[in-house]
């Protein structure tokens, strides 16, 4: 089992920057990778970055060179640093882990297994 738990969303005008944090417990934390996905209102839980157990990471190509998944082991944490945010990033994100750990990168919704309550992002205009 791993618990997580997402901090750090807000309300930001556009052009700004956060810094969300997702904490973990339960499994040991540099055993497997982990993903950021977001939710828009009215649309689909969509995929926003992942990292691998290694240290690989992947975007979507909406926030590529905007946004920045890291890891940090000792403190059982995974981060997202959003700069130059959009009103079209408003969206409740969502950090998620896979029920196995090993070094592969994932991007599909399905193949995670543990998921935060999510914090909500607010761009405005």
């Amino acid at each position: 089992q791993v618990q997580l738990v997402e901090s750090g969303g807000g309300l930001v005008q556009a052009g700004g920057s956060l810094r969300l944090s997702c904490a973990a417990s339960g499994r040991t934390f540099s055993t497997y990778g982990l993903g950021w996905f977001r939710q828009a209102p009215g649309k689909e839980r969509e995929f926003v970055t992942a990292i691998t157990r290694g240290g690989s990471t992947y975007y979507a190509d909406s926030v590529k060179g905007r946004f920045t998944i890291s890891r940090d082991n000792a403190k059982n944490t995974v981060y997202l640093q959003m700069n130059s945010l959009k009103p079209e990033d408003t969206a409740v994100y969502y950090c998620a882990a896979p029920k196995t750990g090993d070094y592969a990168l994932r991007v599909r919704e399905w193949e995670y297994t543990f998921w935060g309550q999510g914090t909500q992002v607010t761009v405005s205009s």
